[in-house]
């Protein structure tokens, strides 16, 4: 029987109390001391860091890991490791679940098209950087060094903190990589450093040049916040406890249909299940498709999902998604990789600025600094990283960059696939999945470069 006042029923609620006060802590520094003040380092990497150095201490003075002891449930590593993974299909699944004007020219269509394909090909030349790093240093400098450990740099920049862990996690207990959980979290936490030191890096260049004349807007138009025909805000049920219970039974479904799966595949369980995200965007999708035939055929009357509350639900989810990967990393476990983390770190950086900037400029010149800022932001941290770098320059979000964000997926998932399972690969063929991870690269460029390539050759022949 189970006692109330036993650290079994507190443990995992003192996890999140802790979590929580970190955000809280975070925002305060945030806000009053200067370096941080101006630094764009989102508050939720803060209370990661805090939680890092407080938990540090305490091993030093106890030799205990602390999210490990009676008061966390003797299990707090494990739970910041559960949160971190669900938190990222959440977040997929309450951003998946909003709905749009459905107003896409062709044009639109086309530079949302391109912003997908740029997403992979960023992914894929941080994936080259990545492992050409590692398997030189493990074949030339750290002879027992995971030689694969390389590709975690995309999953930790291009796709965040979740995705980091999964397959550090996957590394780690599927193909000996010790410490690769903490290996792909300490990545996504040098990404985010990136995006607040490139980013504040090249606003201050633009600040500098003049291009920058307008302030983040804070407003909200009230349609955002209570559309047509949607439930009422208060009513029997809160609107708020509505978004919840569809992002909650979406991500239900989404625990089926992995199940379903990995029966059917017994083999690619741990990939089944490391792709929770992708398979919770699919069953978000069914879910917003099946409210809209039922509301064509009137058997439901009324708009059930409000954009305004899905994103502060998404945001929510990546807040805690943040602070529980980087406070989940031990840092005791990479003490002999710090050398290699931080040229993965620092190249990380460079590639991705450099690339997405020629980007920018070459294909979307109407917008080159809104659209590169988003991408670098995204591709470094997360979603809500790539928008505070934006409002720093469209703060009412005038220019498309911010909807290019938003619809990229699709065009992203598709052609970004292929390298989640190439991941599986390089564990057993380093060189060869390095081999390969390049000709896509060249592939995607050549497909998101065409009309220049082609109109080229079209003009050398005449």
């Amino acid at each position: 029987m189970e006692n109330f006042w036993d650290y079994s029923v507190w443990g995992t609620l003192n996890v999140v109390a802790v979590l929580l006060a970190s955000l809280l802590v975070g925002n305060i520094l945030k806000k009053s001391v200067g370096f941080l003040k101006d630094s764009l380092i989102p508050i939720s990497v803060i209370g990661g860091g805090i939680l890092i150095l407080v938990a540090w201490v305490y091993k030093l003075i106890t030799g205990d890991i602390m999210f490990d002891t009676a008061f966390f449930g003797s299990s707090g590593t494990k739970t910041l490791e559960m949160f971190t993974y669900h938190c990222l299909a959440l977040g997929f699944i309450a951003s998946t679940l909003k709905t749009g004007d459905g107003k896409i020219t062709k044009e639109r269509a086309i530079e949302v098209f391109n912003t997908g394909v740029t997403t992979v090909s960023t992914y894929l030349l941080q994936g080259v950087c990545g492992m050409i790093i590692t398997i030189v240093a493990a074949r030339v400098f750290i002879p027992d060094f995971f030689e694969a450990a390389g590709v975690l740099l995309p999953f930790g920049y291009g796709q965040g903190t979740g995705q980091a862990m999964n397959y550090g996690g996957i590394y780690e207990n599927d193909f000996g990589f010790d410490g690769g959980k903490s290996f792909g979290l300490t990545i996504a936490a040098l990404g985010f450093l990136s995006a607040s030191i490139g980013g504040v890096v090249h606003l201050n260049l633009l600040k500098r040049k003049g291009v920058i004349t307008k302030k983040a807007s804070d407003r909200h138009n009230h349609e955002k916040i209570e559309g047509e025909n949607e439930i009422p805000m208060h009513e029997s049920i809160d609107k708020m406890t509505v978004q919840i219970a569809l992002i909650i039974v979406t991500y239900m479904i989404t625990y089926f249909l992995m199940n379903g799966i990995s029966k059917l595949i017994p083999g690619m369980t741990s990939l089944i299940f490391g792709f929770n995200f992708l398979l919770g965007v699919l069953s978000a999708t069914l879910v917003k498709e099946l409210m809209k035939f039922l509301k064509k055929k009137n058997a439901i009357k009324r708009e059930y999902t409000n954009n305004f509350l899905l994103t502060r639900a998404s945001n929510f989810f990546f807040d805690i998604m943040v602070v529980s990967g980087i406070a989940a990393i031990r840092l005791s476990v990479l003490e002999q990789y710090w050398g290699i983390m931080l040229i993965l770190g620092i190249v990380g950086l460079f590639v991705t600025y450099f690339y997405n900037h020629y980007v920018a400029k070459n294909l979307f010149p109407k917008y080159a600094e809104e659209q590169f800022l988003m991408m670098y932001g995204m591709l470094t941290g997360t979603a809500s990283t790539g928008t505070i770098l934006l409002r720093e320059m469209d703060g009412d979000f005038e220019t498309p960059a911010a909807d290019n964000m938003v619809y990229q997926n699709f065009p992203a998932i598709v052609f970004g696939f292929p390298m989640m399972l190439l991941a599986m690969l390089a564990p057993k063929k380093p060189l060869l999945t390095l081999g390969i991870l390049l000709v896509f690269f060249i592939a995607m460029n050549i497909l998101l470069f065409r009309d220049r390539i082609f109109k080229f050759k079209k003009k050398t022949k005449v």
